[in-house]
C-alpha cells in the first residue's frame, strides 16, 4: 500500500551528515554522477558541469533541462519583494479613468474583477482576480519563503511542498496577458473617450514584468538540491536510451530519477511527487477535453462577449465582430491582435492537439522533433487568448456612463474563458513523451548541450 503523501515526505532523503543544512554551492561540486530523464522526450542524460550563465539542453529533442542561476536564492528573493511591492502599489491607487460629455467613471484594479459579479458572472469574476492578482501574490510569498529559508541555511515548515506547487501555479499567472487586455481595451475606447492612466497601471505594468523576471530567476535544480540534496542514480541507470524501458522515471517537479515499481508508478525519493512512465489515459483524457473545447467555442462565437449601449442604444457585439470594428476604426495593430488571440491561437490549438493525438505513435525521430516543437508551442501560446476576457472584464468596469456609454459583460464571455481553461488542460494532460515512444535513434547522445543562457538549444 502506497504511503500517505505526509509520512512520504518525512522519510525523504536529506543532505548527507555533516554537511551543512543548506548547500550554497553549486550542486556540480560535490555530486558526482547527476542524471536526468528528459520530460519530453524521456532521454536519460548525464547533466555536464554548469557556471552561472548556462544552461544544459536534451541533445535529443532540445528541451532545457537545467538552467543555472548567479546567486540563485539573491537574484529570485530581491525580485520577489520587489514584484510584491509594484503589486501592492497597483491595487492601491487608481488605475484607469475615462470622461465623455461630462461624465466619467474611475476604477481600481480589483474592481476589474468585481464589477463581473454585479453582471451575475461570478466564475469569469473568480478567473480574472485569480490569474492576475491572487495566484501571482501566492506564488511570490511562496518564492519568498524558500529562499529566506535557503538565506538562513535552515528551509521553512512545508518548504517542499511549496517548492512543488511553484511549477503548478507558473501556467496560470497572467498578468503578462493582462497589461496587453488593457492596451486592446484602452485603443478600443481612446476614440470615443478621453482616457487618464493612473498609478496603478505603471505600477501593474513594472509587476508583470518583476512576475515574469521572477519565474524565469527560479534555479529549480539548485534549489532542490540544496533542500534535499541528491540521492544516487538507481543502480543500473543507463545514459543514451529511453528511460521507461529501464523502468525509471525522471521527476517532473525536482528532476531526479526514480526506480518505479512493477506497474510503472511511484514517488520521487526527493520531493515525494507521484511518478507514472508515462500519464494514465494521456490520449483519451486529451480526446475529452479537445471535444469540450470545441463545443464550448461555438457559443463563445456565436454569442455575444458584451453589449455596448451609446446613447440608449444597444449593440450586442460577438468577437469576430468586434475584430471587424476595430478594422473600421483603423486600428489595424489591435484587430490583428484579437483576432490571432481571439480566433487563430484556439482553433489552431484545437486543431494542432488533435493531430498529435492521431499521429503519435506514428514518429520518426525526425519528425518526433518537428511534432514535440509544435507541442511546445501550443503550450506556450494557450494563455493568450484570455486577452478577450480581460478586455471585457476592463471595459464593463470602466465604461459605467449610464444611456450615455456602458458595456455589459455577455453570455460569450464565460464560454470563451471555459475554451482557454480547457484547451491549457488539454495540453497538459498530453505527454509528449508518447511521441517519441517506439522512435528509433539515430545517434546515442548521454551529455547534454550546455549553452550560455539566451541562446537557443
Amino acid at each position: 500500500m502506497a504511503k500517505p503523501p505526509s509520512r512520504l515526505l518525512d522519510r525523504l532523503p536529506t543532505l548527507p551528515h555533516g554537511a551543512p543544512r543548506v548547500d550554497r554551492t553549486p550542486p556540480e561540486a560535490r555530486a558526482r554522477r547527476r542524471l536526468r530523464a528528459c520530460a519530453e522526450c524521456d532521454w536519460v542524460v548525464l547533466l555536464p558541469p554548469l557556471r552561472p550563465g548556462e544552461k544544459a539542453d536534451c541533445p535529443r529533442c532540445g528541451h532545457t533541462l537545467v538552467k543555472r542561476h548567479f546567486r540563485p536564492a539573491q537574484r529570485s528573493m530581491a525580485l520577489a519583494l520587489a514584484a510584491l511591492l509594484a503589486l501592492g502599489l497597483a491595487m492601491a491607487f487608481p488605475f484607469v479613468s475615462f470622461s465623455v460629455g461630462g461624465i466619467g467613471n474611475r476604477i481600481e484594479l480589483p474592481q476589474t474583477a468585481t464589477t463581473l459579479i454585479g453582471f451575475h458572472q461570478p466564475v469569469v469574476a473568480g478567473a480574472v482576480i485569480l490569474t492576475i492578482m491572487v495566484l501571482p501574490a501566492v506564488y511570490l510569498l511562496g518564492v519568498i519563503w524558500l529562499q529566506l529559508g535557503l538565506l538562513r541555511e535552515a528551509p521553512l515548515p512545508a518548504s517542499r511542498t511549496i517548492a512543488r506547487s511553484l511549477a503548478q501555479l507558473t501556467p496560470w499567472m497572467m498578468a503578462d496577458v493582462f497589461i496587453i487586455g488593457a492596451l486592446v481595451s484602452l485603443i478600443k475606447i481612446a476614440g470615443m473617450a478621453s482616457v487618464e492612466l493612473g498609478i496603478s497601471f505603471w505600477a501593474f505594468c513594472a509587476f508583470a514584468i518583476l512576475l515574469l523576471m521572477t519565474s524565469q530567476s527560479l534555479d529549480a535544480d539548485w534549489m532542490w538540491f540544496s533542500l534535499a540534496g541528491e540521492p544516487r542514480a538507481p543502480e543500473g541507470t543507463r545514459t543514451g536510451e529511453a528511460a521507461a524501458p529501464q523502468g525509471l522515471a525522471g521527476c517532473h517537479t525536482c528532476g531526479l530519477v526514480n526506480r518505479l515499481d512493477t506497474g510503472g508508478r511511484g514517488r520521487c525519493r526527493r520531493c515525494g511527487d507521484r511518478l507514472r512512465s508515462r500519464l494514465p489515459h494521456s490520449l483519451q483524457r486529451t480526446w475529452a477535453l479537445l471535444v469540450a473545447a470545441a463545443v464550448m467555442y461555438v457559443p463563445a462565437n456565436v454569442y455575444p462577449i458584451m453589449t455596448t449601449t451609446s446613447l440608449g442604444h444597444r449593440s450586442p457585439s460577438t468577437i469576430v465582430g468586434g475584430v471587424v470594428e476595430l478594422v473600421q476604426m483603423g486600428s489595424w495593430p489591435v484587430a490583428a491582435v484579437i483576432f490571432v488571440a481571439s480566433v487563430m491561437v484556439p482553433v489552431g490549438k484545437l486543431v494542432a492537439l488533435a493531430w498529435l493525438c492521431l499521429v503519435v505513435h506514428r514518429s520518426s525521430e525526425l519528425n518526433a522533433v518537428t511534432r514535440t516543437r509544435l507541442y511546445r508551442l501550443t503550450e506556450f501560446i494557450g494563455r493568450w487568448s484570455m486577452i478577450d476576457v480581460f478586455v471585457v472584464a476592463i471595459l464593463v468596469a470602466l465604461i459605467r456612463a449610464g444611456s450615455l456609454m456602458s458595456i455589459e459583460p455577455g453570455p460569450a464571455a464565460l464560454a470563451f474563458g471555459a475554451v482557454v481553461v480547457i484547451t491549457m488542460l488539454s495540453a497538459m494532460t498530453f505527454d509528449p513523451r508518447l511521441i517519441w515512444d517506439g522512435s528509433p535513434p539515430r545517434h546515442s547522445p548521454t551529455t547534454p548541450d550546455r549553452h550560455p543562457q539566451g541562446n537557443s538549444g
